[in-house]
């Protein structure tokens, strides 16, 4: 009788040993995963400026051409149609503005520090994920969830002005595919949701091709879709300079 117990008690612990699950990656882990998905600490060092062309799709399917640089923290965007360009620059160094012919403005204005500051993340080369750790940001896991049928890793980054990014990561590739960013602009809290797709590689570092972005809850949704990246584009200081008017 004292065997057959034995025996049984060593086959429940075998079972619940078994049936213990296996530890979910802590948000360290993911942030190393991501990086090394993205190309690596060193491929990121090497790409000081990094330029994408294409078109930016609005609803209904009006398009306009779109060019973006980005370098040492500065960053320039130019959508244009039918020889009028808007653009919005940030200079790496706080400053953030636009000029908007579109709506009869053709000299530079200068942007809100809170359209500022959302205009340097967008500057990042390496993205706000992984620059979080040397800015004083934090990052948070928060398990998984669904997203296209795909259990997602979660992750949350908090900046130290309280603007929150959560992205979801494919568990394959490591890379996002889903940025929901929570801000606040003139007081006011803000939530857009943006989807990425056709990751290539640019200088050995990847990068989203299509994303599709727009206000949460909204069925409104812009696509940037780029047809030709660059690697160690020239970036001259005086492109993210705001102007003399």
């Amino acid at each position: 009788m004292r065997l057959i117990s034995t025996a049984l008690t060593a086959l429940l612990l075998a079972g619940a040993s078994h049936a213990q699950p296996t530890a979910e990656p802590t948000a360290a882990d993911l942030v190393a995963k991501n990086l090394a998905a993205r190309g690596g600490q060193a491929a990121l060092a090497g790409l000081k400026s990094v330029r994408f062309e294409g078109k930016l799709i609005f609803p209904g399917g009006f398009e306009l051409t779109y060019n973006e640089l980005r370098s040492g923290g500065a960053v320039r965007i130019e959508a244009a149609l039918q020889g009028l360009a808007l653009v919005q620059a940030y200079d790496g160094k706080g400053g953030g503005w636009r000029i908007n012919p579109f709506q009869g403005r053709k000299d530079a204005e200068k942007m809100g520090d809170d359209e500022a500051r959302s205009l340097a993340d967008s500057a990042s080369i390496a993205g706000v994920l992984l620059a979080a750790a040397g800015e004083g940001a934090t990052v948070t896991a928060l398990g998984r969830e669904d997203f296209d049928g795909t259990n997602c890793y979660k992750l949350k980054v908090t900046q130290k002005d309280g603007d929150e990014f959560v992205y979801l990561i494919d568990p394959d590739s490591m890379l996002e595919v889903k940025i929901i960013e929570t801000r606040r602009i003139r007081g006011a809290v803000q939530v857009n949701e943006s989807e990425m797709g056709d990751y290539e590689a640019v200088g050995g570092v990847m990068f989203p091709m299509s994303i599709e972005s727009g206000p949460q809850g909204s069925s409104q949704r812009q696509r940037t879709i780029i047809a030709k990246a660059t690697a160690n584009p020239d970036a001259p200081a005086t492109l993210f300079t705001q102007p003399a008017n």
